[in-house]
């Protein structure tokens, strides 16, 4: 799989641009603050319908235009595709495919795969555990397009469920039997959505674990070992080999935690059982690497994350390509010559950086200049 052509039109910097590109190395130099992220982040949008950037769309629209729009002409195998997103800032995004409309945008997710390392990723490691379930929930979606109707009906069920217990604590008094049944409702919707994407994610986790040890072991093979583990609000009702665990057995065991925790979440007004309360546990040899890893160690498990997710959605078809956005700035000599090496032979491997000397000798290719908003072929 790559991107053949990229078209955007008032999307950040860019009133507009065009620019075609080959399977291979390409590499995007210019000084910082010139719109060479923004063009890797607008393939990363098409692919993912969401920026590593920022959590809302209203950054992407070049000020003072309407809407932003972003064009891939994408190659997979023998197939060619033109994907269309117009970014509405406060409404909602519209898509086409091959120039017709899609009903709904997330229909063509899965038509684009990408894999994107960027200097945020080190919040993975560093960050709180909803960087973590982000990565989770975005590699599920990017192997199986449907986990995104999937999320949006978790939270969709979260938010109301949400509100009604916010109201019940802000009374004071014991809520009626008529907030209790509707209650009892909500956690019904919860425990089935949410077993579904607990289900999900703990057969990702299984699956990673040993892609994300094998490439830390490759980035830093004089550091401890890494490896993943998953912490549920289900606590120890978690079935022993909890990967192999189903939505019809994990549900029942979310209702049970649910109706067991109903008295703390009245009085505090929030759901405290479910997806969005669990965390993605990083570990390095016998410690968690959040607050224990060094600087070199936590970037090197943040890309070893990265590259298992690519190994990964790789073994399920086609490569995904491969975006490193302004990366090797943050790497020791040793980890830029072993990261080059892994991710060389990808079929398209997208990279930004500053000066060309950023970029090790193992991902030459072609090259573009981007400065003050212009784009320029060099080779």
């Amino acid at each position: 799989m790559h991107v053949a052509h990229l078209s955007l039109q008032d999307f950040r910097s860019y009133a507009t641009a065009e620019i075609a590109l080959a399977p291979g190395v390409t590499v995007f130099v210019g000084p910082n603050g010139q719109g060479k992220t923004n063009l890797v982040e607008a393939i990363g949008y098409v692919a993912a319908h969401a920026s590593h950037r920022v959590a809302t769309d209203a950054p992407l629209i070049r000020q003072g235009a309407p809407r932003a729009i972003v064009r891939a002409g994408v190659v997979r195998e023998d197939r060619r595709a033109l994907i269309e997103l117009e970014i509405n800032p406060g409404k909602s995004n519209r898509a086409r495919l091959n120039r017709s409309p899609v009903p709904r945008p997330r229909e063509i997710l899965g038509m684009l795969r990408t894999v994107l390392f960027a200097p945020e990723d080190l919040a993975l490691v560093k960050g709180d555990p909803g960087e973590r379930r982000r990565f989770l929930d975005e590699l599920l979606t990017a192997r199986a397009p449907r986990f995104a109707g999937v999320r949006a009906d978790y939270d969709r069920v979260l938010k109301q469920r949400n509100a009604l217990l916010k109201s019940a604590a802000a009374h004071r008094r014991a809520p009626g039997p008529e907030v209790l049944a509707t209650l009892d409702v909500w956690d019904s919707h919860l425990a089935r959505t949410g077993a579904e994407l607990l289900a999900a994610r703990l057969g990702l986790v299984a699956d990673l674990g040993p892609l994300v040890a094998k490439a830390y072991s490759a980035l830093a093979p004089s550091s401890g070992a890494a490896s993943l583990g998953y912490r549920s609000s289900l606590g120890e009702r978690l079935p022993a080999g909890p990967e192999r665990a189903g939505r019809d057995e994990l549900a029942p065991l979310m209702e049970e935690a649910l109706r067991e925790a109903r008295k703390q979440e009245l009085e505090r007004g929030v759901s405290l059982v479910g997806p969005h309360r669990d965390e993605l546990v990083l570990q390095l040899g016998e410690m968690p690497a959040r607050g224990y890893a060094s600087h070199g160690e936590s970037w090197s498990f943040a890309l070893a994350l990265r590259l298992a997710a690519f190994e990964l959605l790789r073994a399920d078809g086609d490569d995904p390509v491969l975006i490193l956005d302004d990366v090797f700035a943050e790497l020791d000599t040793g980890r830029r010559r072993r990261l080059a090496e892994l991710v060389a032979p990808a079929e398209q491997v997208l990279i930004t950086a500053a000066v060309p000397e950023d970029v090790p000798a193992e991902l030459s290719g072609a090259s573009f200049t981007v400065e003050d908003g212009e784009v320029k072929r060099e080779r």
